[in-house]
């Protein structure tokens, strides 16, 4: 714990958790049980992240573990400069307090927090760091998880287009964040802009084809029955050439989590959705 405290920022944000929950956290009888909960690109540290909706989450549903399969935390956007409202302080509060009450808890480090991925091995606050994990289901399938970046050609052989990308993703996020606070207004659910616009554009679509293809693909050669992901912000279920292949989306455009049934059956929660089908005055008051 001494040794991450010692990142930039990371000084503030233990600070920010040390100060306990803004928003306190609902009764741990009232939730929803999954034997696993997958997570990833929650984009903490940016003012795209849909925290208040995670929160929502985190306070509905239990598991005996979670994985936060990466990009977590966005140290790109963080070391430009420090953003930290008191939402995102609950968010890393909430996983916390879970670590301590007995879940298991995996933290992948993704590209955006790859600051992370040098105390691979070592646990804070019962969090485990990891490369990457084999998850064993209830009905007995092995499954490879990792964050995703590791099969993103643009992240490999062209590191300077990603940044540049990142760019215009976050301005095309702000925008998002200012659609979404006039549909509050008028008493309408969650909606993202990016997401129809990342859907609408052909290359981006044959993109997140083509990631998907090589990560099923990647996971065949080591002997797995499916793989877990994330990265693309993009939540899936998909059979590809014998494997399954999983993404858990993210909590940026989509607001997803991928969870897997005491049976072993995996399911993709959409949390928009949810909280628009409760009563017509709580997508207001959640969903900003």
């Amino acid at each position: 714990m001494n040794a991450i405290t010692r990142l930039p920022f990371a000084s503030d944000i233990a600070q920010a958790y040390r100060s306990g929950p803004h928003v306190p956290e609902r009764n741990e009888g009232e939730r929803r049980r999954y034997r696993t909960i997958w997570i990833s690109d929650i984009h903490l540290g940016t003012r795209g992240c849909n925290a208040r909706m995670l929160i929502d989450f985190l306070d509905s549903v239990d598991s005996d573990t979670m994985y936060l399969v990466g990009d977590i935390i966005d140290g790109w956007r963080l070391k430009k400069r420090f953003y930290w409202p008191a939402t995102h302080n609950d968010v890393v509060w909430r996983v916390m307090k879970r670590a301590s009450r007995g879940t298991r808890v995996v933290y992948i480090p993704g590209n955006h927090d790859e600051m992370f991925r040098q105390f691979t091995g070592m646990s804070f606050g019962g969090v485990e760091i990891r490369r990457k994990a084999i998850h064993q289901t209830a009905d007995g399938r092995k499954l490879l998880v990792l964050h995703g970046d590791e099969f993103d050609t643009i992240m490999l052989a062209h590191r300077w287009l990603a940044f540049v990308g990142d760019a215009a993703y976050s301005m095309l996020m702000r925008l998002n964040v200012m659609v979404n606070a006039v549909r509050q207004r008028m008493g309408l659910s969650y909606w993202s802009l990016s997401k129809m616009a990342k859907h609408k554009v052909k290359n981006a679509v044959a993109f997140i084809s083509r990631f998907e293809e090589v990560v099923a693909h990647e996971a065949g050669t080591r002997g797995v029955d499916g793989v877990v992901c994330g990265h693309i912000h993009n939540a899936e279920i998909r059979e590809i050439g014998g494997v399954t292949y999983y993404n858990d989306g993210d909590w940026v455009e989509g607001c997803t989590a991928l969870v897997e049934h005491f049976d072993g059956r995996m399911e993709v929660l959409h949390w928009a959705d949810e909280i628009a089908a409760r009563a017509p005055a709580e997508p207001a008051r959640i969903a900003a």
